[in-house]
Order: C-alpha cells, then structure tokens, then sequence
C-alpha cells in the first residue's frame, strides 16, 4: 500500500520586517506533509518556497497534487522515490524537500534512530550557525545586533546603495565574527571595490556578490578577493550537485539550501561533489520553522559553515527540533528528525 500524503497550511512571522536587496516582508506561508505509512506511522516534512525560484505556496500544494500518485509503497525506496519526484516534478525543489524530509522522518522512526545517526554523522562535529541582521535604518540596527547577543556570528545582508554605511554601523556595535550576503546585488567593479573594504570589518567570507549566471565575474571577483584572503561562496548560482563542476576556479564554496536543491539525498550529493573540488561548504535556509531548519540541521556535521536561524528569527514557531542556543547547532537525539510539534 503507498504512503498517504496528508498537507496542511500555515503562517509564520518574523520578529522585524526581513529585507534583504530584492525587498522586505514578514509574513509567510508555509505548507508541512504528513506521509503516514499502513502502521499509522508519520514522517513530517516542511515546504519552504522562494519567489526567486518562482515557487510559492500554490505552486507547492499543485506540486504535492502532482506528486501523490508516485509516493512510495515502501518508505525505504528513498534512493527510486527522490528520483522519480525530481522525473515528475524537475523545477519544484521546494515541494520534494519536504518530501524528501518526511519520507526520511519516517524510517528514521521505524528504524529507531535519528537520521545524523543513520548517516554515520557525529552531532559534536556540528558548526556555529550565523545569525543574519536584516536590512534597515542604522538605529534599528545596532538594536538587531544588540537583540543578537547570544549568537557568536552575524551574517550581514548588503547589495545596496549603502553598503559602507552598514558595515560601520554594524562594526561599531560589535566585534564578532561577520559574514556578509550581497544577494546577487553587487556589479563585478562594486564587487571589486568592496572586497578590501569587506576584510577591513573582519568580515569572514563574501556570499553571492553576482547575479547568479555571471560566471566569468565570479571568477573575476575571486581574484580580487583571494589576494585580501577573502573567500567567496555562491547561493544562487549553485541549485544541485551538477552546478558544481562549472564553478571550480570561480569560487570558494557553495551554499546548500532544501528548499533549491529538492532533496536531503542531493544535499549529501553537493557535499560530496564540493569536497572532491576543495571546495567550502555551508548551509542556509529560507525563513522556516523548526521543522525545515531541522531536516538540514542533520548534515551540519559535514559543512564548514551555517546560517540556520530561520526559525530563530520568526515569532511563532509552532515546532521544538534542532536549535542553535548560544549560536551551536544541537541535533536532537530522537528517531527520525526529532521533531515535536508545541
């Protein structure tokens, strides 16, 4: 018998408006499956699309529709049943990440054990998550960075008109660690200027300072940025594992996302090809709640890098899973994600 796929719908918000170069919001929507096996066991999974990769809510709950018929009747199919998603379903990476979550939620719970475990993975071995101060008026700001205490890294959002100005600002509030995203919204010559500006602040690494496709600028701005030691990592420009090779000798490293990528078999699959190219490697997420945040917290034992504080920024979460207290990411030790809903 397959699997029965249950949806359901829902809204989170932010603490303060989360902007970012492309604009601001602090309302959104979100849709969690259920995938219940003949034995009423559940697998629990969360969809957390992007305008920017041309998803949204009903883009998702279309994409589920499309999926229902190809749910696997053993929940252990994990390898065949990602494949055949991605056959039916190519361009909505959002929709079969939370499949792909439940569908490992759920033998994590028959089997027992928590998915890091079944991976072989060492939970101690997880890194810091950043935490990610959002475009705004330099006062708010500074109250951001002071509401940011516990957390020992800030990830800064740039690509404006004002980028300088922020950096001060910031840098005056604190002297922690800082990692900055332009968000796609820097030219190569902007980019170029800002890097010896960027190592001035004791920034750590540049994330995404071109539009995704502008390979040959990458490399350009890698250049520049690997003689200030600054390395830089692409977000955009790298979705799956495929997107990997072409970028060895443009950048430093990749940033992995669920909600791009589709799948928790393809995340394995870029750590594993970023590694064989010496590349760095780090994960991030949407705004999500602790249910998303904690299906990509199982392979933070594997990355340099992590920016998981979607959950942490949002006011209503509606699940207890992994957390980053003082900033150090904790898998939880129950089977499955370890998930709980409050």
């Amino acid at each position: 018998m397959a699997l029965k796929l249950l949806v359901e719908q829902c809204s989170i918000t932010t603490r303060h408006p989360f902007v970012i170069a492309r604009g601001s919001t602090n309302g959104y929507t979100r849709a969690w499956v259920r995938l219940v096996d003949s034995d009423g066991q559940e697998g629990w999974g969360e969809a957390d699309p992007s305008s920017f990769y041309g998803e949204n809510l009903e883009t998702v709950l279309a994409g589920f529709e499309r999926l229902r018929p190809h749910l696997p009747a053993d929940p252990f199919e994990l390898e065949s049943a990602e494949a055949r998603w991605e056959q039916v379903l190519p361009r909505n990476g959002a929709a079969r990440a939370a499949l792909s979550a439940a569908l490992h939620d759920l033998v994590g719970k028959k089997l027992g054990q928590p998915l890091w475990r079944l991976w072989g993975l060492d939970p101690r071995k997880a890194p810091q998550s950043s935490f990610t101060i959002g475009l705004d008026t330099n006062e708010k700001m500074r109250d951001k960075v002071r509401e940011a205490q516990q957390y020992p890294i800030l990830k800064i959002k740039l690509g404006t008109d004002r980028d300088e100005e922020i950096l001060k600002t910031i840098r005056s509030a604190t002297d922690k660690p800082l990692r900055v995203d332009a968000n796609a919204g820097w030219t190569v010559e902007r980019a170029k200027q800002m890097i010896p500006k960027l190592r001035e602040f004791g920034v750590e690494f540049l994330e995404q300072p071109l539009e995704p496709d502008n390979l040959d600028g990458l490399g350009e701005v890698r250049r520049v940025a690997a003689a200030h030691y600054l390395p830089v990592v692409v977000d955009e420009s790298c979705l799956v594992a495929a997107d990997i090779p072409r970028l060895v000798g443009r950048v430093d490293g990749i940033n992995i996302k669920l909600a791009k990528c589709g799948s928790l078999r393809e995340a394995l699959r870029m750590i594993a090809t970023a590694r064989a190219h010496g590349m760095l490697v780090m994960v991030g997420c949407m705004i999500e709640t602790s249910l998303g945040i904690t299906a990509a917290a199982h392979f933070t034992p594997l990355v340099d890098a992590a920016d998981l504080d979607g959950a942490a920024l949002t006011i209503d979460d509606p699940f207890t899973g992994a957390t980053i207290d003082g900033g150090q990411i904790r898998l939880p030790t129950e089977p499955g994600l370890g998930v709980k809903r409050k």
